[in-house]
């Protein structure tokens, strides 16, 4: 018997080591994560299809990307996100192996090495004077046998050597006053010519010798009309203008010194011209392109600077840079879009005039908006003949190539730009929804579990069956459907983009369920530049509205400044569609939604305008009389950061318009706080998220006291800085330098408590954890850097209320000596203590989150984003203020961790794994049904979606867990008792015949 126990226990062990192991192995790998890379939108591309090289595009972007993408699947080969203070100018190649980026206003030059993205060199240009940067790669040019490029940047116009980036000379041009426009370089000249205005009234061009940098020539020449607008260089001695109207071209040609002026009205050369035009920023060496509110036309210039209309291309049209053919001649491509197709015609220039080479018309998404940029390629057919190949920039940020009459790939770089982020569920799977299944037959079902078994005990080892593997999970998890699933995990991310595209997400798998370019915030005759600002619920349907989809509200504004005239637009979440949009409106300052719904579950939402009024969404009698029974509850604050004050607000009565709008409301100041100007700057506010729960409001310390947390929603965090220090770090001393962190109660406006960090500044990156006693936590955390120590720092607070400290007697409370559901005010003064402490921290950040769940009962992370663009999970534990050097055994019961002046870092504790999101800017918490688990989504330039278990799946077993292999188990363990009670009742019975 002693023998079949051990042969027992030993079989249970190994079997069950198999299931309680549980770590990331390369089969798992996108089980549970996903990552995205992006670009942004295009706005220089140069094209590298050499026959002994792979063909790529070189492209820099909006989002300060610079990148090589393959020609043949637009994927990228490498790519390198710049910092947002070193925006990119220009780009170019040189020498057929390097990209040449110049940067930062013409301040710095770099090459990258073509094939893999390394950077080869980096020069600096200083100069006082900030001006136009230009780059000037000429072809085949040496000096001194160095390959030499040209740069105008802040004042100077440098040659640098191509292959190491060394200055060969420079020379200063901004002495004069001029502000240079172009540089010009004819193959085979001994001289370099800069051209420009000064002032306004005045053409000006210089020339140097192109190996010394010495002037040789300078000349300049009034224009009585002045000047307006960019210069457009047409040849290597003629360029074209607008006057300072905007009614007449100016023609000017300069050659040898020589400089003349030729003035053509615009109303000659475009029929009913009443708006100014614009010279688009095309390079047709001979012609040119004008912009107005209705056509674009293209332009030639004749002899004696007199101009020619060549063709009149019709409204939305995008034009090319001229392309080169061999033999000498150049094309450029015309491309329109027309009730969802886009024209595309590649067009020969001559001295006659124009003919097409080629014209194709290919169906495309009416949801991509207008053409926004053109690049052209050509290439050599089978035939001989030349084949083209066209990059296009929509409106929407999307990228594709056409090629031969078809989209060759297409790239939504839209999603670079992500302005705000909304989770929304999954619709219920419904009775007759088939599933899709994953054992068709027993060969099937015996072949999946042999691979799950050989997954579980590490004996996958061939790519084949790796990636046999990985599918099959996929398959098996159903992590991509449609329809919401029981732990929570499938849910919809709806994401606004800057250029005003809704995009639907599925958090199972990343891809685009839906996209909508949307009407309200596309350019319009009543708004010129629209722009998108947040994303909020609008309807819910939980329990009297189960017939309607959730949808979403989206809030623009017509402009950048506050008082700008808003946007609204109301979409359905699960389809794309516009229910409802609204034409621009009042401004909006701040959006508040409301705890309320309506009968349809539409939520109310409150939009302040910036002369303080307060506006009622949705315009119904029954929002509005639900608002109006609520309102004495609702109240907000404004933080008037320019004036240093903090102010209070309620709703007072309906606003005296021209004409009534009972949706309209005045406020009134309940208070304010005026921070001195001199003394103190306001840096940064935050309060509640609105979706969290708390578990429990008391808190049992380690000697069995009870703490209250302090759970007003009205509670704000916010921080102060020197007025000094509002510049980057290092401009102050620390002597100069501080930060006061206070928290209010934007009811009252009372201070519950404030601190000073002295010698420390900001930025200051807050997660606050301030909320109602319902659905809140008590603890604000707070980053910034110490001047003193040199080193980033961490702060916490928690705040508890005193006021009920005596409600934890249970005596008393059985003899009813204090009564609980004694009324409690806002406008009493709060009886609240707080715990705060300090930790050094290695990491620079960008922004920080913090986890939530469903029922609030999991510990909570803090999220942290690095400079180094990655998510850092840091356990809410070491960031506890009751932290002691040597925690008493009760303290260590309670999971207290010895305290110690710095963070630690756990390598393991980066959420992203070894993945960067470059450009990181936002990171979104959602929890999910199961309460151990929370949802993570990371944007920036890149995507990143996982999901979070603080701690750890103590609710649920794994998505790949066997429940068949478990079945095989519990055999085995049956068949293995029986044989070794066979072998028992043997032995037994032979020692029992001794």
């Amino acid at each position: 018997m002693n023998m079949a126990i051990r042969v027992y226990l030993l079989l249970f062990i190994v079997l069950s080591y198999s299931y309680t192991a549980f770590s990331l192995y390369e089969d798992q790998v996108g089980l549970m994560d996903w990552h995205q890379q992006y670009i942004g939108k295009v706005k220089h591309a140069v094209f590298h299809t050499h026959k002994a090289a792979r063909k790529r595009v070189v492209v820099s972007t909006e989002e300060n990307v610079i990148s090589s993408l393959d020609l043949r699947h637009g994927d990228i080969f490498w790519r390198h996100v710049l910092a947002p203070t070193d925006v990119i100018d220009q780009i170019d190649i040189a020498l057929g192996k390097y990209v040449i980026t110049l940067s930062s206003g013409g301040s710095i030059l770099r090459a990258w090495n073509l094939p893999d993205g390394q950077m080869v060199w980096e020069s600096t240009l200083l100069g006082p004077n900030a001006s136009k940067p230009l780059l000037l790669v000429p072809a085949n040019f040496k000096v001194d046998r160095e390959n030499v490029m040209f740069i105008y940047g802040n004042g100077f116009i440098h040659a640098i050597s191509s292959i190491d980036g060394e200055f060969i000379w420079k020379k200063e041009l901004a002495s004069e006053g001029i502000n240079i426009q172009q540089l010009i370089y004819t193959d085979g000249s001994d001289t370099i010519s800069a051209v420009g205005f000064v002032g306004t009234h005045r053409f000006g061009a210089y020339i140097l010798d192109v190996k010394s940098g010495e002037l040789l020539k300078y000349k300049s020449m009034e224009f009585t009309d002045g000047f307006s607008g960019d210069l457009s260089l047409v040849t290597d001695d003629t360029a074209v203008a607008i006057d300072s109207i905007g009614t007449s071209l100016v023609t000017i040609q300069f050659h040898d010194g020589l400089i003349s002026f030729h003035q053509t009205l615009l109303s000659h050369l475009i029929q009913d011209f009443r708006r100014a035009a614009v010279i688009s920023p095309s390079n047709i060496p001979g012609a040119f392109i004008l912009e107005t509110d209705n056509s674009v036309t293209l332009i030639k210039v004749i002899s004696r600077g007199e101009l020619k209309v060549v063709e009149e291309l019709g409204h939305a049209t995008a034009v090319s840079d001229a392309l080169f053919l061999p033999g000498g001649q150049q094309a450029f491509a015309l491309v329109q879009h027309r009730d969802g197709k886009i024209l595309l015609t590649v067009k020969l220039d001559s001295d006659d005039g124009t003919s097409n080479l080629l014209e194709e018309t290919i169906h495309l998404d009416n949801q991509r908006g207008k053409v926004q940029k053109v690049f052209i390629n050509t290439y050599v057919r089978v035939d001989r003949s030349n084949g083209f190949r066209v990059l296009i920039v929509m409106e929407d940020d999307s990228l594709f190539l056409l090629q031969q009459g078809e989209i060759v790939w297409s790239r939504e770089d839209g999603l670079a730009s992500i302005v705000d982020v909304k989770p929304v569920v999954l619709p219920v799977e419904k009775d007759g929804v088939s599933v899709a299944k994953v054992e068709n037959n027993l060969f099937e079902w015996l072949k999946g579990h042999l691979l799950k078994l050989k997954g579980t005990l590490m004996i996958a080892t061939t790519p084949d069956d790796v990636a046999a593997i990985q599918k099959m999970r996929l398959l098996s998890s159903g992590k991509s459907k449609m329809t919401r699933d029981r732990n929570g995990f499938r849910k919809l991310l709806i994401v606004l983009t800057r250029a005003g595209k809704l995009f639907a997400l599925h958090t199972g798998d990343g891809r685009i369920v839906w996209s909508r370019l949307l009407r309200t915030l596309r350019k319009s005759e009543t708004c010129q530049s629209p722009r998108g600002i947040s994303l909020h619920q609008w309807q819910d349907p939980h329990h009297h509205a189960l017939d309607q989809n959730p949808s979403v509200l989206i809030v623009g504004r017509c402009g950048d400044s506050l008082d700008s005239a808003g946007l609204l637009s109301i979409v359905d979440a699960y389809t794309g569609e516009e229910r409802n949009h609204m034409e621009p409106v009042h401004s909006i300052v701040h959006i508040i939604p409301l705890s309320f719904t309506d009968s349809l579950e539409q939520r109310l939402h409150l939009l302040l305008d910036a002369n303080r009024r307060a506006h009622l969404y949705p315009r119904t009698a029954e929002a509005l009389d639900i608002f109006q029974r609520e309102s004495g509850n609702i109240y907000w604050y404004s933080a008037e950061t320019e004036e240093g004050t903090l102010r209070g607000h309620s709703v007072h009565k309906n606003c005296v318009l021209e004409e009534a709008d009972n949706f309209c409301f005045d406020s009134r100041d309940l208070w304010s706080i005026v921070f001195p100007s001199e003394s103190e700057k306001i840096a940064a506010t935050a309060t509640r998220s609105l979706n969290e729960v708390v578990h429990t409001q008391a808190k049992v310390t380690e000697d069995q006291e009870v703490m209250y947390k302090y759970v007003s929603k009205n509670l704000l965090f916010l921080a102060t800085v020197a007025p000094k220090d509002v510049g980057p770090i290092g401009s102050v001393t620390p002597d100069e330098s501080y930060l006061i962190a206070y928290l209010i109660d934007t009811v009252t406006g009372r201070i519950l408590h404030r601190v000073t960090h002295h010698g420390s500044v900001g930025p200051v990156h807050a997660v606050i954890k301030l909320h109602s006693f319902v659905f809140s936590e008590n603890w604000v955390v707070y980053h910034y850097f110490n001047l003193r120590a040199h080193r980033y720092e961490m702060s916490v607070i928690e705040i508890y209320d005193q006021a009920r400290a005596e409600n934890k007697d249970v005596l008393k409370l059985v003899l009813g000596t204090h009564n609980l559901t004694s009324p409690i005010t806002a406008f009493s003064r709060p009886e609240v203590s707080t715990k705060s402490q300090s930790y050094f921290f290695a990491h620079s950040l960008k922004t920080m989150a913090v986890t939530l769940t469903a029922k609030g009962i999991t510990s909570k992370q803090v999220l942290l984003g690095t400079i180094g663009d990655q998510v850092l999970a840091l356990d809410k534990r070491f960031l506890d203020p009751r932290r002691t050097v040597n925690p008493t055994q009760a303290e260590k019961e309670e999971g207290i961790i010895p305290l110690t002046d710095s963070l630690s870092i756990i390598p393991q504790s980066y959420v992203t794994h070894t993945l960067k999101v470059e450009g990181l800017r936002g990171i979104v918490t959602v929890p999910a049904k199961l309460e151990s688990t929370t949802l993570v989504f990371v944007y920036g330039t890149d995507l990143f979606f996982t999901r979070l278990a603080p701690s750890r799946t103590y609710d649920s077993l794994t998505e790949d867990f066997s429940y068949a292999l478990l079945l095989i188990t519990i055999g085995a363990l049956v068949i293995a008792i029986f044989i070794t009670w066979v072998w028992s009742e043997k032995k037994e019975l032979q020692e029992k015949w001794r």
